[in-house]
This record gives C-alpha cells, sequence and structure tokens, in this order.
C-alpha cells in the first residue's frame, strides 16, 4: 500500500500532521485506509540541536483546544461590549445595560435606568458597540482567510485593494459632492469603490484562465499606489471642509454608528464570513502546498475565486461603514495561530471573535482615553498593532526560525 503521489514525503506529513488532517493511503482500485494524522503541538528550537528531538533543548508551545479558546473569546466579548456600553460621561452599570436591552425587546428584567440613560444606552452606545464588534469580526476573518489562500504571512484584507478602493471611492464622493442615496450616499460610494477595485485587480492578474499568487499580491500593491495617488490629488483639489471631513474618514471611526447602519453591515458580515467558513477544510488542504491540494481533490483557482469574494464582501462594508482600520486583519489571525494552532476549523471563527474584541476594546480606549476629546480608531489600532506585529515577528521567529 503507497501513500498519494506529493504526500510521501516526510515534509508534507509533516506538514499534514500539522493541519490536522485526514490523509486517505491507497492507489485507486486498491482498498484504502484512512489515517487521521491529530495537530502536533509548535516545536520551536533553541540553541542545542535540531528541532523536535526530545531532550535537545528546544521548547515546545501547548496549544489551547478549539473549544475553550471559543468559548473564551466569546465570553470576553460580551464581557467588553457590556463594558463598553457602559463607559463614557454618563456610567451606567451592566445590570441597567441588561435591563435596558431586555425592555427594549419586551422582556421587563431588573432596574430600568432613566429615560435619557436609556436613549444613551439604546440609541448612541450599543450601536457603536454593536458596529465595531461586526466590524473587527470581518477584519479578523478576512485576515485569516487571506494568510491561508495566499500562503503569506502578511497578507491582510487591504493587500488586494479593497481597502484603499473604498477610501478612494469615499473621498471622490465628498469632493465631487455625491448625495444620490442621501446620508448613505458615502457609505454606498466605498462599498462600490472597494468592490470595483478588487475586480480590477483580479482580471488584471488573470491570465490563461490562472491567477497567480505573486501576480495577484504585486497587482494589489500597484493598484495600492494607484489609488494613493488618487486620493491624494483629490485632497489637493478639495476646500478645507471637505478635505477635513477626508481626514477624518480615513483615520477610522465608528462614532457615526447608527441602528439602520447595523442592520445593513450584519447580514453582509454574517454572509461573509459564511461563505469563508466554508472553505475551511480546503484552506487546511492547500497549507500541503497547491500541488497535494489539487491531488487530494481541491479546485485552487475556485477557492481562490470564493475567497477573493469573501473577503472583499467583508472587507468592503467594514470599511465603508468604519473608514480604514489598520492591523486587525494581519495580526489577530497570528495570536490565533500561536494560541490554537494552524487549523483553519479553528483559527477562522476565532479570528473572527478576536477581531471583533480587540477593536470593541479599541473604540472603548479610543473615546475614553483623552476624554472628552476622542482618538481616530485607525489611528490607535496601528499604535497598538504595529508593536504587537514586530512582537509577533520575533516570537515566532525565536520558536522556527521564520513564519514557516
Amino acid at each position: 500500500m503507497t501513500e498519494l503521489p506529493a504526500l510521501g514525503s516526510s515534509d508534507s506529513d509533516a506538514a499534514a500532521r500539522r493541519a490536522g488532517l485526514h490523509v486517505q493511503l491507497g492507489q485507486p482500485g486498491e482498498s484504502t485506509t484512512t489515517r487521521f494524522l491529530p495537530p502536533a503541538p509548535t516545536v520551536g528550537a533553541v540553541a542545542g540541536g535540531p528541532p523536535g528531538q526530545p531532550g535537545d533543548g528546544t521548547t515546545t508551545r501547548f496549544l489551547l483546544s478549539p473549544g475553550v479558546l471559543l468559548a473564551g473569546l466569546g465570553v470576553s466579548l460580551l464581557a467588553a461590549m457590556i463594558v463598553a456600553a457602559g463607559k463614557g460621561a454618563v456610567s451606567v452599570t451592566p445590570g441597567e445595560i441588561v435591563a435596558t436591552i431586555a425592555h427594549r425587546v419586551g422582556v421587563n428584567v431588573g432596574s430600568l435606568p432613566d429615560p435619557t440613560t436609556q436613549s444613551v444606552v439604546w440609541d448612541i452606545r450599543l450601536p457603536r458597540v454593536v458596529l465595531a464588534a461586526f466590524v473587527g469580526a470581518s477584519l479578523g476573518c478576512a485576515g485569516a482567510a487571506m494568510q491561508g489562500g495566499f500562503s503569506n504571512p502578511l497578507a491582510e484584507p487591504g493587500v488586494v485593494g479593497v481597502s484603499s478602493g473604498a477610501a478612494l471611492g469615499a473621498v471622490l464622493s465628498i469632493v465631487v459632492g455625491f448625495t444620490a442615496f442621501g446620508n448613505w450616499s458615502l457609505t454606498a460610494a466605498a462599498f462600490t469603490g472597494g468592490l470595483a477595485t478588487v475586480t480590477a485587480v483580479y482580471l488584471t492578474a488573470r491570465n490563461n484562465g490562472r491567477t497567480e499568487v505573486v501576480t495577484l499580491l504585486l497587482t494589489g500593491i500597484a493598484v495600492n499606489a494607484a489609488t494613493g495617488a488618487a486620493i491624494g490629488l483629490a485632497s489637493y483639489l478639495s476646500t478645507d471642509a471637505q478635505l477635513r471631513a477626508i481626514t477624518f474618514w480615513t483615520l477610522g471611526s465608528v462614532a457615526q454608528a447608527t441602528w439602520p447602519k447595523v442592520a445593513v453591515v450584519a447580514p453582509v458580515a454574517a454572509g461573509g464570513i459564511a461563505i469563508l467558513l466554508c472553505q475551511a477544510g480546503r484552506l487546511d488542504l492547500l497549507a500541503l502546498g497547491e500541488r497535494p491540494a489539487r491531488h487530494l481533490g481541491v479546485d485552487v483557482e475556485r477557492l481562490r475565486r470564493v475567497l477573493l469574494v469573501g473577503v472583499s464582501l467583508l472587507t468592503a462594508a467594514a470599511v465603508a461603514v468604519s473608514g480604514i482600520i489598520m492591523f486587525v486583519g494581519l495580526a489577530v489571525p497570528h495570536l490565533v495561530r500561536m494560541a490554537a494552532g494552524p487549523t483553519h476549523r479553528n483559527v477562522m471563527p476565532a479570528s473572527a471573535l478576536g477581531g471583533a474584541l480587540v477593536l470593541v476594546a479599541c473604540d472603548l480606549a479610543a473615546r475614553t482615553i483623552a476624554a472628552p476629546a476622542e482618538l481616530p480608531l485607525g489611528v490607535l489600532t496601528a499604535l497598538v498593532g504595529a508593536p504587537l506585529f514586530f512582537w509577533l515577528l520575533r516570537q515566532t521567529r525565536r520558536s522556527h526560525g521564520g513564519w514557516a
């Protein structure tokens, strides 16, 4: 009995083990067996010998079980949302927040605050907290999908141009005074710009029915540069009032959150995350490499098209309502992999919860650190995310010599 071609090497077997995959052994027409390779703990080498040998001075990082990680993130997210809804110029207790929410859905529990406090909680704070959670979940899940689908640890949702395209659409709508959709005009322009840009990147990078990863990423970089130049030119031609609006939007914020915005973003975010979660198993196979994945029945080209659709929907919707938020889609998936390993069935939902948690916490910090002033959310996430990502880089290189 022999293994499938391209999966017989020890390197491929080790990669399958890291991914926690079922590998079918045998040739067509033979009786086959299925062998489960359990995810192995990440072993990193230090001075003293080759990695992975017992007693050789190496260090082993033990991983959290998926259930523990997801439950912990879910509880932490719920707690962070309640705390964020209660902090501000008017302090509200968690009990009053729960009572206000229950009262709005027709259930009377606990003691209600006064009508003014109820309005502050329900009409101002809760939409902002919920929108921040959806935006963070969208960016976190999209980042995990990009890194897995393109086998690039530096990939993030904006690398294919969707963020810069959304920014260009928003800037042009401000400069030309686009008001066809009323209060939704800027959001619609940003969403349309993001989708149009990523479509242009994909079609430009496609050649002979195939899209190479390197070509797609380089095309995205070029388009990002072009849209950046266009944004700079539009800003130069804008009036002072328009320039202030452009600056405020590009720095990122969820201060303009309303329940109607949440109602529009929520189904797009849920749909995009569902699309990506359905591809988690194929992403685990793709981690073995394109050729082994094809041997195991994965249509790699179709998989990447589906990933682009899901990532584009999530990122365009997030950027359209919040502006450009940096580093959530880049750093959160790496943190999750450090805690739970590389299996995408675990990484993607955990990245969604982790991204939501990070953005809710950052938004709370943005509006309370310098109260009554408010820091731009995108600036704060960059200030926190850049040092964090540098720390992740050093940790990964120390554990096993690089990103591989």
